[in-house]
């Protein structure tokens, strides 16, 4: 017997790559689940990667909120209404939990299940759900997902998180680069050069090259000053994120800012280095099946000597030593 689900988790980076061990659960322990997923169409690859999952349905909220009401935006509103609903599901899964989840979460059909109010971000949400679920609010991203798809299947997961990403890590050969993230949309979120700077020469001491990733063409040319003088060193193009994740699978190590590609590496399974600054490792630590140091905490950024001995532990764990 098919049971149909619809998820609604839309955005954003790293918020979706958590959702995937709960994809993984759900798959494992509902016989014949048939998952779709609702998600941002910026982000529509990251659904797809996951076997388990059967369409992906985009919506565009993002760029629709900029022009609410033009003719183009209304039409593609419209089409959406009516893609979900020619659609019928057992179960439709808010596993955001915010008025804009809430808004598409109302468009379909079928027992709409969410996190009550206590558990919710926004305690309003819940009032639009058939059924409301506890969840415990501070705790991990991915371990909230997993409590929340068991307390909606009734079932209880076991186990470390499984992303569903083995396209591309299974027979993957490790090669000598780390992958680095030193820019952000935001000030706040930024390391120092002198601490970028320690943290490269330790990398290249190691005898990897340094490839950096940029979302934005300011975040390029940070990184590219950042990089000035290293040799093997360079600033990769802006890419799709299935072409990211293909350049993080066979990296040696990760070290990156609290950024959504630097959760995605530590989902891959390599050694992965997380610098908070801005926000707390508590609800949204880095989580894979390898290595992985959430360094610092909002207001407290973590020192350079943290930072290389983490890494020397990423590198050990790795298979380089000094």
């Amino acid at each position: 017997m098919t049971t149909r689900i619809l998820i609604v988790r839309t955005s954003s980076l790293g918020d979706l790559v958590h959702m995937l061990p709960a994809i993984s659960d759900i798959a494992r322990h509902v016989p014949g689940a048939h998952i779709d997923w609702i998600v941002e169409e910026g982000f529509a690859e990251i659904p797809r990667w996951h076997p388990a999952v059967h369409d992906v349905i985009k919506v565009a909220h993002r760029r629709w909120r900029k022009q609410w009401w033009s003719a183009q935006t209304r039409r593609e509103r419209a089409a959406l209404y009516k893609e979900l609903a020619s659609r019928q599901y057992d179960i439709v899964l808010d596993m955001q939990a915010l008025m804009k989840s809430v808004w598409l979460v109302r468009q379909t059909r079928g027992v709409r299940h969410g996190l009550d109010r206590a558990s919710a971000r926004e305690p309003l949400a819940s009032f639009f759900y058939d059924v409301r679920h506890a969840v415990g609010f501070w705790q991990p991203a991915i371990k909230r997902q997993r409590d929340l798809a068991a307390s909606v299947f009734g079932y209880r997961w076991q186990g470390p998180p499984d992303f569903g990403l083995q396209a591309f890590t299974q027979g993957v050969a490790i090669q000598p680069y780390a992958v680095i993230m030193p820019s952000a949309s935001r000030d706040d979120k930024l390391w120092s050069e002198a601490s970028w700077h320690a943290v490269f020469r330790e990398l290249q001491r190691h005898g990897l090259a340094l490839k950096a990733l940029a979302g934005s063409p300011a975040e390029a040319e940070r990184a590219q000053a950042l990089l000035q003088g290293f040799d093997a060193a360079h600033v990769l193009p802006r890419q799709s994120l299935t072409q990211v994740a293909h350049v993080l699978a066979p990296a040696r190590v990760m070290v990156g800012l609290d950024s959504g590609l630097t959760h995605l590496a530590a989902a891959l399974g390599r050694p992965t280095l997380g610098i908070y600054k801005a926000s707390t490792p508590v609800r949204t630590p880095l989580q894979g099946n390898g290595f992985t140091a959430s360094l610092g905490e909002r207001g407290h950024e973590p020192t350079v000597d943290q930072v290389l001995e983490a890494l020397e532990q990423a590198l050990a764990f790795s298979g380089i030593t000094a």
